[in-house]
């Protein structure tokens, strides 16, 4: 997830959950079932929230373990190149001198 996505989900969720708090205030019931109501929704975003975290996380580890093997990939074949230039270097090398 980019950083202005989280961004803007972090924000979605404060506004929502201070929304839904306002609201159960200004509710006419009873203290008890707003503390009640507060709870349930505190623990409900919790959990939504560390799913999501848990999401991102996941997402992440995956991104990095593929940018690792396509580096690895990358510089495994730059050093077979590398081999191969100074095989052909030395191979041309050996060839001017014998020829002197």
């Amino acid at each position: 997830m980019s950083k202005s996505t989280t961004n803007a989900f972090l924000g979605f969720l404060a506004g929502a959950a201070a929304g839904t708090i306002t609201g159960m205030l200004y509710a006419p019931q009873k203290g008890s079932k707003t503390r009640k109501k507060i709870k349930k929704k505190v623990k409900r975003t919790q959990e939504d929230l560390k799913d999501n975290i848990s999401d991102s996380v996941s997402d992440l580890k995956d991104f990095i373990s593929t940018f690792v093997e396509d580096v690895k990939g990358r510089f495994e074949t730059l050093e077979a190149q590398m081999e191969a230039q100074a095989k052909e270097a030395e191979k041309s090398a050996t060839g001017t001198t014998s020829k002197k």
